[in-house]
């Protein structure tokens, strides 16, 4: 029955997808694409593999992403009257791109590092969709009802979400012990299974406690999802007519409650910190009485109502008692110690929780920065900080300034998620949570889009028909 689903479910996607990106020439629907296939990518995987027992199917499952990439290049160069003379206004966060990709090349090339090639090619391709989602960003053209679907597909896969999370913590099954995730992960990535629940330590606390992923691949991407739903429902909340909002609000009710299923110390953390910076720099102080509201209701939850096991958890985080909060330390310690033996880099795949990082060469992995810092050095490290910082300020001052309603709602999603995906970035190799990232940093890229074209109506006559990129 899942397998049927699955199948159909993908079949249809990618039927509609191709249509669209070949023949119609809309190439932006890869982000559509995307936000319906990402979040299910896992356990899409695990279901056929489950079903079939074919590693050959499973590997068609897994290059739908990058082959759907690949028609919406050929179709964004096709669909061009003239490619030679389409007009590029380069942006910081571009040239930054273009460096820090021009420093992974390097290290694919040279004999830096001890993984093969095959192995530093594939983290590079992987490493590669976060720019080629921004570039997309960069030249999406959606009228005012894409927009509108697209925020339609985050909210249903934020209330979808939660919705399989109750199904699960009623039935007490996580949704992974159907779709044969342990199996799937010990004959496609060579993972034992572990913990109490036989899928892997991340799916349960300390006190064996669950930790509810849904459809997601692990409990931290769900976590992470959160904030990109809670986010697309908050600023719908405060962008649309009040008798639309009961649908916002139980957007943001969702995310939460996801969050909560999820146990992710770092995400929840994050979820109150980017709430206070939304507060703060888009100038919406109620969100300061919300944040402290929930943050008061879940001591009180925490202290007076929750499970032992939960009290506990939350006591030995706060007090590093935890043996996952001890592991992040020594995971960054041992990274930090590799960028001072080797600060111009180890080289590709010698870092991160990618699966094409063997154990035998991984050198800490749980921070995104220091993964990087390990991989590619300082320089590389500092680029991708750059990177992440100018797009935020980049998208902060697109939501200040753009009189287009879509196009800030774009801005202050880029701005949020990804400020409040920075403490996931210090516990985990948070560009791995395909689904959150990818959009983002698609989202990012129509944020500097948007940004040259306010720097245009502002520089340009009315009538100027010039189009800057």
């Amino acid at each position: 029955m899942l397998f049927a689903i699955v199948v159909i479910g993908v079949t249809v996607l990618l039927s509609i997808t191709v249509r669209k990106i070949v023949f119609e020439g809309k190439w932006e629907w890869v982000i559509y694409f995307m936000a319906l296939y990402l979040p299910f990518y896992t356990t899409s995987l695990s279901i056929v593999y489950q079903a079939t027992g074919s590693p050959i199917l499973v590997n068609v499952f897994k290059v739908l992403k990058e082959f759907v990439v690949f028609l919406g290049i050929i179709s964004f160069i096709f669909y061009q009257k003239n490619i030679f003379d389409y007009p590029f206004r380069f942006h910081w966060v571009d040239k930054l791109f273009l460096m820090f990709y021009g420093l992974c090349l390097v290290f694919l090339i040279l004999p830096i590092g001890e993984a093969g090639f095959i192995s530093k090619l594939v983290y590079m391709k992987n490493i590669l969709m976060m720019g080629l989602l921004y570039f997309f960003g960069r030249n999406t053209r959606f009228n005012p009802n894409e927009f509108r679907q697209f925020f339609n597909i985050i909210m249903g896969i934020a209330v979808a979400a939660f919705g399989l999370s109750i199904l699960e913590k009623i039935m007490g099954l996580h949704f992974q012990q159907i779709t044969g995730y342990a199996d799937y992960n010990l004959a496609i990535n060579d993972i034992e299974p572990s913990g109490n629940y036989g899928l892997s330590w991340t799916f349960e606390t300390q006190t064996m406690g669950m930790r509810l992923a849904s459809f997601f691949s692990t409990p931290l991407e769900m976590a992470s999802a959160c904030l990109l739903g809670f986010s697309v429902g908050l600023i719908g909340y405060l962008t649309s007519r009040r008798e639309q909002s009961f649908i916002f609000i139980l957007v943001m009710l969702a995310a939460t409650g996801s969050l909560v299923f999820a146990a992710s110390r770092s995400s929840f953390v994050s979820f109150f910190v980017m709430l206070f910076f939304i507060a703060l720099i888009f100038r919406l102080y109620g969100l300061i009485k919300l944040g402290v509201s929930l943050l008061t209701i879940f001591v009180i939850y925490v202290v007076f109502i929750a499970p032992k096991e939960f009290y506990y958890f939350v006591i030995d985080t706060l007090t590093f008692q935890n043996s996952s909060s001890i592991g992040h330390v020594i995971a960054w310690l041992e990274a930090i110690n590799q960028i001072i033996i080797a600060p111009w880099g180890t080289g590709l795949a010698m870092s991160g929780n990618m699966s094409s990082v063997t154990d035998e060469l991984r050198i800490g992995g749980e921070n995104q920065f220091l993964v990087f810092g390990v991989q590619l050095g300082v320089l590389g490290m500092i680029l991708y900080i750059l990177i992440l910082g100018l797009g935020i300020k980049t998208a902060i001052k697109v939501f200040r300034r753009t009189k287009n309603t879509h196009a800030a709602r774009i801005a202050f999603l880029a701005g949020t998620v990804k400020v409040g995906l920075l403490l996931p970035l210090f516990t985990s190799n948070a560009e791995i949570y395909a689904y959150v990232s990818w959009l983002t940093w698609w989202m990012i890229g129509f944020s500097v889009r948007e940004y040259h074209q306010i720097q245009l109506a502002e520089t340009d006559p009315p009538n100027s028909m010039v189009l800057q990129h």
